[in-house]
């Protein structure tokens, strides 16, 4: 049902790391639009331009073209919150509350609502506006699917496809060898990108976070394999695994962005520790963002025209506050202030989890 008293004028912007299938969402969300008499202004660079006011109308000529493309025609970031933007004074940099500064930029060109396409940090910032009173609708996007209220975020079939890729292609090499070849994933501190490609992919350990790992329980997996005459290993792991007692692997902290702590190098340091405790060659391959590049699946083309449609008739029919999402196949409504802040993790009764148990995949435990 669309509202009588409609919102006459919309912004939309990309906010967080990249994923494949913003301009997807992008282009649903403009045609939508001005299908039903909107004018829709495209925010650059994330809520950065809303407080530069870094703003430009769109027209279905801006999008032409754009659904296949990876990567955001109007460019993002994870380092500018508005609610804690870095401000230069006296030479030394000054983080400053500028909200409002962003929410007079866009009252100044007469926009009335918002859509925030973006993850957690994102959606938090989001939130925060609607509490504002600003009429916020959001889509949930991240590639490592660790949004809380949907079975699925965009970006993530791609980025698993490419990582089972990847595996198929490891798998090759690790067997002329004869090596165990480990494979770094995205995903921080949620472990469905190495769960989904490592069953994928023909993984023979997957390690995430959410289950501490024993190298003992890695090795026996190794030797057994040896045993049977399968001379090589392929192992997952996610970028945020670490084992039990142990730490998260961090690679370095970036101050003033949504993700301050970066990780990395949990592959290599398990690729040395298996050669030097098994006498076996082992290496390591960080997949990093090739993750997050080029075309995005026909699945995530789909959902993510699906999310754009469904946030903006959001906003026509004043369902603002809420996040579309994807629930048994049906695009559904969840309030922001529900997952705002909160993470979607895998739990040890998932079935995806379960199925890998019984055909023999180790999970370091």
């Amino acid at each position: 049902m669309i509202n009588a008293n409609k919102v006459k004028s919309i912004a939309v912007l990309t906010g967080g790391g990249d994923a494949p299938g913003l301009n997807a969402v992008i282009r649903a969300v403009v045609r939508t639009g001005i299908g039903h008499g909107l004018k829709v202004w495209g925010i650059k660079n994330g809520f950065g331009g809303m407080v530069e006011n870094q703003v430009i109308e769109m027209t279905d000529e801006y999008v032409a073209g754009i659904l296949p493309r990876g990567g955001t025609i109007l460019g993002t970031t994870n380092r500018d919150n508005p609610f804690n933007y870095p401000t230069m004074q006296g030479g030394k940099t000054v983080y400053k509350d500028m909200s409002s500064q962003a929410l007079k930029n866009l009252r100044q060109r007469d926009i009335e609502a918002l859509v925030v396409i973006g993850g957690d940090g994102s959606l938090k910032i989001g939130s925060e506006f609607y509490q504002l009173g600003f009429p916020v609708v959001a889509v949930p996007k991240t590639i490592d699917n660790d949004i809380p209220g949907t079975e699925r975020t965009f970006g993530f079939d791609t980025a698993v496809g490419v990582a089972a890729d990847a595996l198929d292609r490891l798998h090759t090499t690790a067997e002329s060898h004869h090596r165990v070849m480990v494979l770094e994933v995205m995903g921080r501190y949620a472990g469905w990108i190495a769960l989904h490609a490592g069953i994928a992919g023909g993984a023979d350990c997957i390690l995430i976070p959410e289950i501490p790992f024993q190298i003992d329980a890695i090795i026996a997996k190794i030797e057994e394999r040896q045993r049977r005459g399968r001379l090589f290993s392929l192992i997952v792991i996610a970028e945020g695994a670490y084992p039990q007692g142990g730490e998260i692997s961090v690679s370095r902290i970036v101050e003033g962005s949504h993700e301050k702590i970066r990780l990395g190098g949990a592959g290599e340091k398990l690729a040395r520790q298996l050669e030097s405790l098994t006498g076996v060659e082992s290496r390591c391959t960080v997949l990093g963002h090739v993750q997050r590049g080029g075309t995005p699946t026909a699945f995530d083309r789909v959902l993510s025209t699906r999310y754009g449609v469904a946030a903006a008739e959001c906003l026509l029919e004043g369902a603002f506050g809420n996040m579309v999402a994807l629930q048994k196949n049906e695009i559904i409504r969840v309030p922001i202030v529900d997952i705002a802040g909160k993470a979607n993790n895998v739990t040890a009764n998932n079935e995806l989890l379960k199925a890998g148990r019984s055909i023999g995949i180790c999970f370091g435990d």
